[in-house]
């Protein structure tokens, strides 16, 4: 797993250069399609991350009548609110060349008719 707290990503609004953005696949579209791909395995890591961390603090108690704000948890999930959106985190690795990608083979028909 990548550490996602060490980076440069934008956590602010940032304008791309359209160029820059397609030149690896020369298709914006596509290049789009693999930057949302890898936002969203970026979030599923993120969620896993946070949710390990807040289970270690977790205090559970059959009483339903009592709540209790535990200072730990409420830090951890700040300090995850905090980090760069995930698809701020995908186009980062994505102007890097960090995200690998290749495309399905297309397999051509060989069975032809005479």
């Amino acid at each position: 797993m990548k550490d996602y707290k060490n980076t440069d990503a934008a956590q602010t609004t940032v304008t791309y250069d359209k160029n820059e953005i397609e030149a690896p696949t020369q298709n914006i579209y596509e290049a789009i399609s693999i930057i949302a791909k890898r936002a969203s395995q970026i979030n599923v890591d993120l969620k896993q991350e946070l949710v390990e961390k807040l289970e270690e603090f977790a205090t559970y108690n059959d009483s339903l009548e009592e709540i209790f704000e535990n200072k730990e948890q409420i830090e951890v999930s700040k300090f995850y609110e905090r980090l760069p959106k995930p698809t701020a985190l995908a186009v980062e690795e994505w102007l890097n060349n960090e995200i690998y990608y290749r495309k399905p083979e297309v397999k051509e028909d060989s069975t032809e008719e005479n």
